[in-house]
């Protein structure tokens, strides 16, 4: 599955990286606790998180995660913005709750990493 089709399915608004959006996603990965996301591969999969700050694209240029989904309407500031494009991070916005998005990206085929 690429960025894109996860984009049309979800109706999602693309805040940064509309370049990278034929990337594959190999497996998603929801938490909002970012120690969470330290302690698994999460290599070529998408972030689905409600957390809405700088460390969550810390944690993801840690955790090599090039793409992360903000779920439940969140806001995210321009510096997230700047610093997800310094560090080619695709930044996805989403009106629905944490849980509706990952059920449905489950029912498309996208596979969990955990």
């Amino acid at each position: 599955m690429t960025l894109n089709d996860i984009v049309q399915l979800l109706d999602l608004t693309v805040a940064c990286g509309e370049e990278r959006l034929s990337g594959e996603i190999g497996g998603a990965f929801a938490a909002d606790l970012m120690g969470d996301v330290l302690r698994q591969n999460t290599k070529d999969a998408i972030l689905i998180t409600g957390l809405a700050n700088l460390q969550v694209i810390r944690t993801a240029e840690i955790s090599d995660i090039r793409s992360i989904l903000f779920v439940r309407n969140k806001t995210i500031t321009p510096e997230m913005v700047e610093l997800a494009k310094e560090n080619s991070i695709v930044l996805l916005l989403c009106n629905q709750s944490m849980y509706k998005t990952c059920g449905e990206l489950y029912k498309a085929g996208l596979k969990p990493i955990y």
